[in-house]
């Protein structure tokens, strides 16, 4: 089988609860949800094989592996995955949360964008916060990881006010395009 994927870089983890973590980013080409924020290229891709991807991911010193898109779960299997981890991969997917995760997952990282949700289990929540009801969204997932972001940095005062007034949350910035890294 042949995947289609966007890039696949070495960088430090820039949201949420890995913030700083030297990290593989595996990022697929694809996704089966349209939001104006997204950050990839969707026409720009490469197919490769479950092998060539564990081998590209593997020329770096992390073995801490984000497989994120688009929506990685839509290309993300367990083949591949057992391909992953026979390079001693820990795996981290960041997904819509719009489809079940294979079990060799590691850590579940879910940015839910709009219902149903078909995750069957999410390690970290992180929300971009752009003044919805993020308490109604987050009563769906069992986690006591939760984060809001700001959306592209605009409304970074207004999402730090809804965390001080709901203490549950914790902010998450997008440190890598605070520190200009990939």
């Amino acid at each position: 089988m042949k995947y289609k994927v966007n890039e696949i870089f070495y960088s430090l983890q820039g949201e949420g609860y890995y913030t700083g973590t030297p990290a593989v980013f595996l990022r697929f080409s694809g996704c089966n949800r349209a939001c104006g924020f997204c950050d990839t290229d969707f026409g720009a891709y490469t197919e490769m094989t479950a092998e060539e991807i564990a081998e590209a991911c593997a020329a770096f010193p992390s073995r801490h592996l984000v497989a994120t898109g688009g929506e990685p779960l839509l290309q993300l299997d367990s083949a591949l995955l057992r391909h992953l981890k026979l390079k001693h991969f820990y795996v981290q997917i960041e997904t819509n949360g719009s489809l079940p995760v294979p079990p060799e997952v590691d850590w579940v990282t879910c940015s839910p964008k709009a219902a149903p949700w078909a995750v069957d289990r999410v390690d970290e929540l992180k929300i971009v916060y752009q003044g919805q009801n993020v308490e109604e969204t987050a009563s769906f997932f069992d986690t006591p990881n939760r984060f809001l972001q700001p959306c592209s940095g605009l409304n970074t005062a207004e999402t730090i006010d809804y965390i001080l007034a709901h203490p549950r949350w914790r902010l998450s910035l997008q440190t890598h395009k605070l520190l200009d890294i990939r």
